[in-house]
């Protein structure tokens, strides 16, 4: 049967992170027995309780009449208002409820079917472009894949500060042969998975204007736009730059900042025309997303209780990103010259210099200490050389993680 299938599917990879858990279950025995049982830090996931309040709007509505029926691709009333008002309140910006936002089985769906959207699919050279940020969330290259495009990797290096000049991109597109007339779209995801780097709002306008000129549609992936600790500089939306709704969409979830990622609830907004062809794309692939969830997405977006559950949670972060700073300063690496990030969960390193490749080194730490971390390389070919740890277990986890590498040898040398 499998002959029977599109070529871009053939051509897929199975995502990084399920090919992580498909190994760590399999040493889980052996780890446990030698005292190693696996400590997962691959997923970049918040293991907390969603709010109680959000879970208390759930049970309320799954209790109320009219629930239970079909609901819209686009959204109900209610969420669709409540994230009209969340943009407004949060980052000044104005949207048409009607023709300006859509809601999402999780952005990650938003993405990929805005990108199947863009794409004309072709099995020759000439396909359509889509640039994405490398490192990058590892699953943008398989979208495109997929929908039958090809993705080109915006270098994000320690020297350009994760925010690679768009005109010398376009400029190396071209020596590498391709047209810039091909490129459909502009990925951008401040913070960023996984380096939990966040732009400035001069590099949005920087990119507004990149995609204004070439006529590209600029999608901002903004999972992680709440997760910024405390004192540090908030993280811009696309639609803080003036004119932005001229060329760009932006993506929402309620995954990262509200531990909501089983639920399956984002929206995109932006554009009306991109918005549009989107929602009815969306109208021939799925009905929507179940009213109970809707209802309680929409009561948690401006409430008391959701911005506080975000500030705590943030400051969890924190915490856990100090302990595991300092057990690594001790460890070796020069984490002050590294910058650690201040939003996300995420902590971005470089190998110890006595491993040949990412893979080498987070393969050993896995089968000798137990501990779960991601090769640099899954993200990206600029990622080679680098490992990612997300900080989303116990504080008393994060002590374990590090007392292990300790014992275990894994220091920077």
């Amino acid at each position: 049967m499998k002959e029977l299938f599109n070529d871009y599917v053939q051509s897929l990879e199975t995502y990084i992170m399920f090919q992580i858990k498909q190994e760590t279950l399999r040493l889980t025995p052996e780890l446990t027995a030698k005292g190693r049982k696996p400590i997962s830090l691959s997923m970049g996931a918040p293991v907390q309780a969603p709010p109680k309040f959000v879970n208390d709007k759930l049970i309320e509505s799954i209790n109320t009449d009219g629930t239970h029926t079909y609901t819209v691709p686009k959204g109900e009333a209610y969420l669709v208002e409540a994230i009209a008002q969340r943009m407004k309140n949060r980052f000044g910006a104005e949207f048409d409820t009607k023709t300006e936002i859509c809601s999402l089985i999780g952005s990650k769906e938003g993405i990929a079917n805005m990108i199947r959207a863009l794409v004309n699919p072709t099995t020759g050279d000439d396909k359509d472009i889509i640039l994405i940020p490398d490192p990058g969330y590892a699953s943008y290259k398989e979208m495109v894949k997929v929908s039958g495009g090809l993705a080109y990797g915006l270098p994000l290096t320690p020297e350009n500060n994760y925010m690679p000049n768009l005109d010398e991109v376009a400029l190396q597109l071209e020596k590498d042969g391709y047209s810039l007339k091909k490129v459909k779209a502009l990925i951008i995801n401040y913070p960023n998975n996984p380096l939990g780097a966040v732009c400035t709002l001069d590099y949005m306008k920087h990119a507004v204007e990149f995609c204004k000129k070439h006529n590209i549609l600029l999608m901002s992936d903004a999972a992680y736009v709440d997760m910024v600790f405390e004192g540090a500089p908030k993280a811009p939306s696309v639609f803080e730059v003036e004119g932005a709704k001229d060329i760009a969409v932006e993506f929402f979830s309620f995954s990262k900042p509200y531990s909501m990622t089983g639920w399956r609830i984002g929206w995109v907004c932006g554009n009306k025309e991109a918005v549009g062809v989107f929602a009815k794309l969306k109208s021939t692939i799925d009905t929507g997303i179940y009213k109970p969830i809707q209802m309680a997405a929409a009561a948690i977006l401006n409430s008391k209780e959701g911005d506080e559950y975000i500030i705590e949670a943030n400051k969890g972060f924190e915490r856990k990103q100090k302990i595991v700073v300092q057990g690594f300063k001790e460890l070796g690496w020069d984490m002050d010259k590294l910058n650690p990030p201040k939003a996300t969960f995420y902590l971005w390193l470089p190998i110890p210099p006595r491993y040949k490749t990412s893979k080498e080194f987070t393969d050993a730490v896995l089968n000798k200490s137990g501990v779960v971390l991601v090769p640099g390389n899954g993200f990206g070919e600029n990622g080679e050389g680098w490992f990612r740890m997300s900080i989303v277990a116990s504080d008393e986890q994060m002590v374990e993680v590090i007392r292990r590498l300790k014992e275990d040898g894994f220091y920077f040398e």
